[in-house]
């Protein structure tokens, strides 16, 4: 069996976890064999997805795991089986139904019955509890291979790209893999596979050759694999590197637009299948209350579907979206060896309690010390004259302000007595008390979080615009001669919008003494957009080798372009089924509505005259009041779950659906202010 060969500190509760591995190995040797298929697929899931364990060790924890919480959960079902069938909870008649003519097997039959009933109890709990513990830590190297499989998929176009820019800057293929290795902040998991090749041939003596195919065994990503294959095949041949990565550039570009299609008719699928899963509530509901006025039922069911089953079915939705959804990995800042100190990161995010590059001179004398307390102090007076800067520039912190200020405003309504404080004030006026407790919160902490969060998203993507075609200008402007610094000038000052802006300032901190590479991080920490930061490191790298980068910035502007037509197709796309979704929640709400006042107000007044009638099949003492609470509440929670759909399913971020939850609720409260 492999062994990993990355060290892992331990702590105690990586000590606890392996005595309780060694203690089942011998559990682990009884059950399994060294060629097992399942212990073979496990090592290999757990090599794909960088877990510092071997497979013996690994499955060792997961049966004890398993065991444990087997006989925790078999305790709990021999105590649940004793209360349901030893105390009578539970009357158990005849079990099968088959007559039994011995008076002594049908003795023995009664007296072991309900023992028997306990211990089946038991042992389904425990079956569940080893398979919840078991199972749950064999999936998680099946999760993160998973994971790490559609991160790297997703980044090996333009990784690829990036290779093909360094080896037109004239670095060896072992140049190119160590460069590949170092830009984890960029490509992410793609790079990190590139890290296992570099560590392998410089810590453990092996050529690069051998630790590329290795690499190509283990890696998670069948397209990586293949490529890896591919590149060896090249080295081997002393083929043209440059030539073989253009061919794959293209390929694997190709190959982004085709998985791009193939996700959106998946999702195209679950929005034909979100209209079915969000009928299954509203007829159970519907049901429900003919049941209730029929005398034939309790609340307590609609309770389960409208705080249980509504929710339980919008949460599994979304998370049936996320197995096909391709999120955009990484953060957007460049680190590493490119990112000097006064591009960091850290340097860029300015706050209330940081003052940016000053910070690191903080101990450096008094002089440094008086120069962060005036930035403390000019800081203050730009954030009390134009906070609304400050708060698009720091959405979260909108928080702190809205929160006490909710927490105020319901207090208030408390103490004056406008706010219902039991649950039956709460039934006696639906509207208000849930408007009160749930509407009022949600405006005043999500309205300003979503608007200012928005705006920020909306101001740094400004940038993008157009961003194929700037660097297509730059590409010709760079091909006539000009150097890239005079070339970023030229495009500055033909061209307008954002980018342009950018580009001028650019040059201006260059002409002040800032290297090109630091102005150009720079410029992308303080957007910090994934998409932006991989052609700023594919254009950072190539200019240290040469000012005539014609070729590289027209790969750049290639993927750019690339990535602007499946931009394009997701957001048409994903349009309709924002469509269906929301056309779906307002079906449904309208139903909802038609139901309590065409339907429940009707039949409450019927059932309350038909009270003193005998034989009366109408519920008595219906509370329309309380099916009122309930409706608006499905419709309230429906709103919220639909508002969060739409926006993972457009932008692949939940915070996104903010905007859709904010508009679906003020519907729901206005039909709901006028029939509840």
């Amino acid at each position: 069996m492999a062994v990993e060969a990355t060290a892992v500190p331990v702590s105690g509760r990586r000590a606890d976890s392996d005595l309780l591995g060694d203690a089942f190995y011998p559990l682990y040797r009884r059950l399994f064999d060294e060629d097992d298929p399942f212990v073979t697929d496990v090592e290999g899931k757990l090599a794909e997805s960088r877990m510092t364990a071997t497979v013996e060790l690994y499955l060792s924890r997961a049966l004890a795991v398993g065991v444990l919480a087997g006989v925790l959960l078999w305790a709990v079902g021999l105590a649940v089986g004793y209360a349901l069938f030893a105390t009578g909870l539970v009357q158990v008649g005849a079990l099968l139904g088959m007559p039994v003519a011995n008076p002594a097997v049908l003795a023995f039959i009664q007296a072991v019955k309900i023992p028997a009933l306990v211990l089946v109890t038991g042992l389904v709990f425990g079956a569940v509890g080893f398979t919840a513990g078991f199972g749950t830590l064999v999936a998680i190297p099946y999760s993160r291979s998973a994971s790490r499989q559609r991160e790297i998929d997703m980044l090996l176009s333009d990784a690829v790209s990036y290779m093909y820019s360094l080896s037109m800057g004239g670095l060896n293929q072992v140049e190119i893999l160590e460069e590949m290795a170092a830009a984890e902040d960029t490509y992410g998991e793609v790079a990190r596979e590139f890290q296992t090749i570099v560590q392998e041939t410089e810590y453990f003596d092996t050529d690069y050759r051998t630790a590329i195919r290795r690499q190509a065994m283990v890696s998670p990503s069948g397209e990586l694999s293949q490529f890896l294959t591919d590149m060896l095949s090249i080295i081997n041949s002393g083929g043209d590197m440059t030539a073989f990565l253009d061919d794959k550039k293209d390929k694997h570009m190709r190959t982004a637009k085709r998985q791009q299609e193939r996700i959106l008719e998946t999702l195209e699928l679950f929005g034909e299948l979100y209209m079915t899963l969000s009928l299954l509530p509203l007829l159970l509901i519907i049901i429900l209350v003919i049941m209730a006025l029929l005398g034939s039922g309790g609340p307590l069911m609609l309770y389960a579907t409208v705080y249980g089953l509504i929710p339980l079915t919008g949460v599994g939705f979304l998370a049936l979206i996320a197995t096909v959804k391709w999120d955009e990995p990484g953060d957007g800042y460049i680190r590493g060896d490119v990112a000097e100190p006064a591009t960091s990161p850290s340097v860029l995010r300015t706050g209330l309690f940081n003052r940016g590059l000053i910070e690191s001179f903080a101990d450096a004398g008094a002089i440094f010390e008086r120069i962060r307390r005036r930035e403390g102090t000019h800081d203050t007076l730009e954030l009390l004259r134009q906070p609304h800067v400050f708060f698009r520039d720091h959405p979260t912190v909108t928080l702190a302000v809205t929160g006490p200020v909710t927490l105020v405003l319901v207090a208030v309504a408390i103490a004056v007595g406008s706010a219902p404080t039991s649950w039956d004030g709460v039934v006696a006026r639906p509207v208000w008390s849930t408007f009160l407790y749930v509407y009022v919160p949600i405006y005043v902490v999500v309205v300003p979080y979503a608007t200012f969060r928005l705006w920020n998203i909306r101001s740094r993507t400004a940038v993008l615009y157009n961003l194929s075609d700037n660097l297509r200008k730059l590409s010709s402007a760079n091909d006539t001669g000009l150097s890239l610094l005079d070339s970023i000038r030229l495009v500055g000052e033909t061209t307008p919008r954002k980018l342009a802006d950018e580009f001028e300032v650019i040059y201006a901190k260059v002409q002040y003494g800032m290297s090109l590479k630091e102005a150009l991080v720079s410029f992308n920490n303080a957007y910090h957009i994934p998409r932006l930061a991989r052609t700023v490191r594919l254009i950072s790298k190539a200019q240290e080798a040469s000012n005539h980068i014609t070729a590289v910035i027209r790969t750049a502007a290639q993927a750019s372009e690339n990535q602007d037509d499946i931009d394009n197709e997701r957001r048409a796309r994903t349009r309709m089924q924002v469509v269906v979704i929301i056309m779906t929640y307002l079906t449904l709400l309208a139903v909802m509505a038609i139901l309590k006042s065409q339907f429940i107000d009707v039949m409450g007044g019927l059932s309350a005259q038909a009270a003193d009638l005998p034989g009366s099949t109408f519920a008595t003492g219906l509370r329309t009041n309380l099916l009122s609470l309930l409706f608006f509440h499905a419709v309230t929670i429906q709103a919220v779950l639909s508002g969060l759909i739409s926006g993972y399913v457009q932008e692949a971020d939940l915070l996104a659906g903010l905007k859709y939850v904010v508009a679906l609720m003020t519907v729901a409260l206005v039909v709901w202010s006028v029939v509840g």
